[in-house]
């Protein structure tokens, strides 16, 4: 088995954005050129585990921490508006992701009609421009209240009410730009299809280091940001007591930011499924107009399919109208190759562990054909099959009929026997597929949920998208390797299921990541030797790593959101013997 975490010494330089407090302002126009700008190079795959060099000055580091912890204030309120700040800065950042970084790719190759780069960027600019402002005020406070500053950290200066107010407040003005932005994502997939130039530039950012998730869904941030500050603002006001000062402040501020995310939670469903649809477009090869009207992702995952060479790892995609499956190819740009693809209409899902003598084991009968998969764990299994159920169900009760689908007729399969089932011939490619890890990838996207599903045999649904966007979060952790020395302070961002390592909050592309989905999240044990507070054990497998937070109010907030992503079931291994595929890279 390859070794799953190395050391590796970091020979990237940190390159921070144009943007600067003491610089010039930048004009946000479309046609803003940016020619002293250098995009980052193309990265390579981030890797699975953290491979920050350890650094020096380790004692050195946990005294100043020490002395920061007694210094700073304890309130809960404090750390509350400490996360509005934490996770402002990382949302400041993935807005320039889109208004510096794509803007100067398209310009560069002047590669995108005048008429969408006015609708995006007329649109985002503002956004941008509002945040910055609200980001150096919600600094500037922080900084009072810690006092970092020549003025008394006391009476007001302990409130955040006020300046969430006065920004909930303003933020409606932006409420038709926000609406805009269903029409924009939709252009752009437009336009990348049709523009081939525009399609390249697309293709080529994403593997920038810079855009380290796919690049829609940036797109997205500015909606979803409004359903953070709804749940800290729940936050701080069930911490203050009525009589408390700032309650009233963040009671109206909520109200204001309550009513907009209501206005546009139909919104961001509708924005989040098209986003989820467009980037399996580009990583699946066989399917044409995956986002056809109405249709809805459920659940992607790794099963395993019965052929005639035995079991075969396979990736599958649930939607409302069928279900695909396929395999890895071993390519360079780490696309899934679609093997079938079933229709919902008529089909029936049956346990069938006794009669194949197989663990977690579930036939699946359709009009055209009939497979036999098994789920790593019965978990698995359990929520493959409701998740199928409701899916059918659903196709019943829908008279929209998708023209992709040959009229094969619907048929009974109650009753169909088992030598019926179809076991079709796998050929070399498709089995060399499921042995290729990631390491031989140089593909930057291989941190999106389907290849991590790949890799660690398991499964995530369109529910499980929608918490994770709930969950994000970020700020500053020490971390420590289970057989190092001493901890290491780095700037941390959990999204979309993973954690992105940087030296620090300025830096504008994370240097290592780590994927959560499969790993479980605990407070560390006896054996560990951990004698320190607020500190918590990430562990899959043989891989383990801790991380310490600052107080007891963000250890239990990075404990939470890490459990909303990582399994707390172990993952059963019983389809493969060690060393197989499943076993490559650790994963």
């Amino acid at each position: 088995m390859l070794n799953y975490v190395k050391e590796y010494a970091v020979l990237d330089s940190p390159q921070h954005s144009p943007f600067t407090s003491k610089g010039p302002s930048l004009c946000m126009s479309p046609s803003f050129q940016m020619s002293t700008l250098s995009l980052p190079g193309q990265a390579s795959s981030p890797l699975q585990s953290p491979i920050l060099s350890e650094v020096g000055s380790n004692a050195r580091l946990e005294e100043e921490e020490e002395g920061r912890r007694k210094r700073y204030p304890t309130d809960k309120a404090y750390f509350i508006a400490k996360e509005i700040l934490t996770t402002e800065r990382t949302y400041l950042k993935d807005l320039e992701v889109i208004t510096v970084w794509f803007r100067s790719a398209v310009i560069k190759e002047n590669a995108m009609p005048e008429g969408l780069m006015t609708l995006l960027f007329s649109n985002i600019d503002p956004i941008y421009e509002f945040h910055r402002g609200f980001l150096k005020e919600l600094d500037q406070r922080l900084a009072l209240w810690e006092g970092r500053s020549n003025a008394h950290a006391k009476g007001d200066y302990q409130r955040i009410g006020d300046v969430m107010l006065r920004n909930m407040c303003a933020l409606k003005e932006f409420t038709s730009f926000l609406q805009k932005h269903d029409e924009v994502l939709t252009e752009l997939e437009k336009a990348s299809k049709r523009l081939k130039k525009l399609e390249t530039v697309y293709k080529e950012f994403e593997l920038q280091k810079v855009c380290y998730l796919p690049l829609n869904t940036f797109l997205l941030k500015p909606i979803q940001r409004l359903m953070h500050y709804k749940l800290i603002l729940e936050r701080l006001c069930k911490h203050y007591s009525p009589s408390h000062r700032d309650h009233d402040d963040c009671k109206e501020a909520l109200k204001e930011v309550a009513e907009i995310a209501t206005q546009l939670q139909s919104s961001l469903i509708r924005l989040e499924n098209f986003q989820k649809l467009t980037e399996l477009q580009r990583d699946l090869i066989g399917i044409e107009n995956l986002t056809a009207p109405g249709r809805e992702f459920i659940r992607e995952g790794c099963l395993y399919k019965l052929t005639k060479k035995g079991l075969q790892q396979r990736m599958f995609f649930l939607f409302s109208d069928m279900l695909l499956y396929t395999s890895k190819g071993v390519t360079a740009t780490n696309q899934f190759k679609v093997h079938g693809q079933l229709p919902l209409p008529g089909m029936i899902v049956e346990e069938s562990e006794n009669e194949w003598s197989v663990p977690h084991c579930f036939t699946i009968y359709s009009a055209q054909r009939t497979i036999v998969v098994a789920a790593s764990s019965k978990v698995e299994m359990g929520k493959w099959i409701e998740d199928l159920n409701l899916a059918i169900d659903m196709s019943k009760k829908s008279q929209e009929k998708s023209s992709i689908f040959l009229d094969a007729g619907l048929t009974d399969h109650s009753n169909r026997s088992s030598d019926e089932v179809s076991l079709e011939q796998e050929s070399e490619d498709d089995m060399n597929s499921s042995r290729t890890s990631l390491d031989k990838q140089t593909h930057h996207r291989a941190n999106t949920t389907m290849h991590v599903c790949w890799h660690r045999n398991t499964s995530v649904s369109m529910s499980d998208h929608s918490q994770a966007v709930e969950n994000q979060l970020s700020g500053y952790l020490l971390r420590k390797f289970k057989n190092s020395n001493g901890w290491q302070k780095l700037w941390v961002v959990f999204t979309n299921f993973c954690l992105f390592f940087y030296k620090t909050h300025q830096d504008d592309f994370p240097l290592a990541s780590l994927p959560l989905l499969g790993y479980t999240v605990s407070t560390p044990e006896e054996s560990d030797s951990i004698h320190k507070e607020y500190v918590f054990k990430l562990q899959f497998k043989s891989h383990v790593y801790f991380f310490r937070a600052e107080s007891e109010y963000t250890f239990e907030r990075w404990m939470e959101v890490i459990k909303s992503a990582a399994s707390t079931t172990g993952r059963m291994s019983l389809l493969i013997p060690k060393g197989g595929p499943m076993e490559i890279n650790g994963n």
